[in-house]
């Protein structure tokens, strides 16, 4: 009993609640009923610019120093990934171990403005996280937008 009121105690001050077979909620969670495909946010990224939309897909990459963002992809070795981007000192904190699960994240589509320092740097980490096989158009993609998640559930 001790040890599932630590876990408990954990997972609160960790921003997590742990929800129905195991998914862990982060944030908000997930509200948004209809999810907006990955592929079609790189065919025309302006257009979901400033709305709040949810993608679905495997966790690629998980910031390693703070948990403060995580990438999604289509599938497990998607070379094509969104990065989902927490305020510092925020609520949220993401694992390295959602690494290669699924999830689901919602927030609001956005671009990286030239004084954000630290979507930039995330955008740099993330961009180390897949520099063997990233190509330059995935990349380009990755400096320029991201999600700013008010809430996620990984599975």
């Amino acid at each position: 009993m001790k040890r599932m009121w630590q876990v408990g105690l954990v997972a609160v001050l960790l921003g997590v609640t742990v929800t129905a077979a195991g998914d862990d909620k982060y944030g908000k969670g997930v509200t948004l009923k209809d999810a907006t495909e990955i592929k079609a946010l790189y065919a025309a990224p302006e257009k979901f610019v400033g709305k709040t939309i949810r993608i679905d897909g495997v966790v690629t990459a998980v910031c390693s120093e703070m948990g403060c963002w995580m990438a999604l992809g289509e599938k497990d070795n998607s070379e094509a990934t969104v990065r989902i981007k927490v305020e510092h000192d925020g609520d949220i904190v993401f694992p390295i171990s959602a690494k290669g699960k699924k999830a689901s994240a919602e927030g609001v589509f956005d671009t990286i403005g030239a004084t954000d320092k630290d979507a930039k740097s995330a955008a740099e980490e993330h961009a180390a996280h897949a520099a063997h096989t990233t190509p330059a158009s995935v990349s380009d993609f990755g400096k320029k937008y991201q999600i700013k998640v008010t809430g996620a559930i990984v599975k």
